[in-house]
């Protein structure tokens, strides 16, 4: 779950590294951290498809848009920056 106590302890790391660096814990954390930051956004993005009702309209309708197919994953990528 994102919270602010999560973005500010994210944002707090990400500072520090370019200012003066991060201990090997911190870097440690670091990476904990925006895992889980991202396992939040992937939960977020999985709830709200769940939430996307599809109604099929004939062709005809000159005011609806027709999507035919989207696709993107939501596996975790392995890297981390």
């Amino acid at each position: 779950m994102i919270t602010k106590e999560l973005i500010a302890r994210i944002n707090e790391l990400s500072r520090k590294k370019r200012s003066s660096g991060l201990s090997e814990d911190e870097r440690i954390e670091q990476q904990a951290l925006r895992r889980e930051y991202l396992a939040g956004i992937r939960e977020q993005i999985r709830n709200m498809l769940e939430q996307v009702e599809i109604i099929d309209t004939p062709l005809e309708q000159e005011s609806t848009m027709h999507v035919k197919e989207v696709a993107f994953s939501l596996r975790p990528s392995h890297k981390l920056h």
